[in-house]
């Protein structure tokens, strides 16, 4: 089992939940517990298929080869064979397909009115995205285009999502709100791929930190986290300069190092979006 739990990657799941969060947070005192529930479970399982899928794709294009040596997952240390792998990729699948119908027929009460329609379209985009990041013979995260899948499933999916399934409401607010959350959310992925930049690109992973160089993505880190604060500060939501010390050493800490050291700033961004979320919502 322990296998398992390794290849899932549980550090990476409160990052999933900000989103969430944050668009419910929105919602107050129009919360509906067990809409959010749902939520929660259909965006941990679809995080958990991103992160199983990214594994065999990174290992079906030889990606993961140096990183191996710093992490052995399941799949690429030989604990699970192939078959396994697919067979909890597929398991996740049906759990992100049974959460987020049960999401969305408790949201609305049918499936079959248009919002839910949008929903299960919404979904099913989401699930497929969470596959072709990486696996296939046309990956978009080997060209590029990882970042904005993030910022359009994990940041606006999920927080403008969040929000609507609660209120039935579409605002211009939710929607600066979203992209101020999806911000350190992308930023994530940026400094994984700051991190791996030597790696990726000498396996063909042009990610968009690769396009950028060193140096340009580490000031695109910064202004991603920067100009989420100054998003939520324009909303009124001061509590979030709490954050501001500790994003400002880590900018500090990313500027200043390379390659596998950076690798103990993940769980440091990881946790701090998720505190935001939260402060977002005061």
């Amino acid at each position: 089992m322990l296998k398992y739990i390794q290849t899932f990657r549980l550090r990476t799941l409160p990052l999933s939940m900000a989103g969430i969060i944050m668009g419910t947070g929105y919602a107050y005192p129009n919360i509906d517990w067990l809409v959010f529930a749902l939520a929660i479970l259909t965006t941990l399982s679809l995080q958990i298929l991103a992160n199983l899928c990214n594994e065999v794709g990174d290992a079906q294009h030889g990606t993961d080869a140096e990183q191996q040596a710093r992490v052995a997952y399941g799949l690429q240390s030989g604990a699970i064979t192939l078959k396994e792998m697919m067979m909890c990729i597929y398991i996740f699948i049906a759990l992100c397909v049974i959460f987020g119908t049960c999401l969305v027929w408790l949201s609305f009460g049918t499936l079959l009115c248009w919002q839910s329609l949008v929903f299960i379209i919404l979904g099913a985009a989401a699930i497929c995205g969470a596959m072709t990041y990486t696996m296939g013979r046309h990956a978009y995260g080997y060209h590029g285009f990882g970042d904005l899948a993030v910022m359009l499933f994990f940041g606006l999916l999920s927080g403008v999502g969040a929000y609507y399934l609660q209120t039935k409401l579409l605002t211009l607010e939710i929607f600066e709100a979203a992209f101020a959350i999806g911000m350190p959310i992308v930023g994530v992925i940026n400094l994984n791929n700051i991190r791996d930049m030597d790696n990726d690109v000498a396996h063909g992973k042009i990610t968009l930190a690769a396009r950028l160089g060193k140096h340009q993505a580490k000031v695109y880190h910064a202004c991603l986290l920067v100009c989420s604060i100054v998003s939520f500060i324009s909303l009124g939501h001061y509590w979030v300069l709490l954050v501001a010390p500790l994003w400002a050493w880590h900018i500090k800490y990313v500027f200043d190092n390379q390659g596998p050291a950076l690798d103990k700033q993940m769980p440091v961004l990881m946790f701090s979006t998720l505190v935001l979320a939260v402060l977002a919502c005061l």
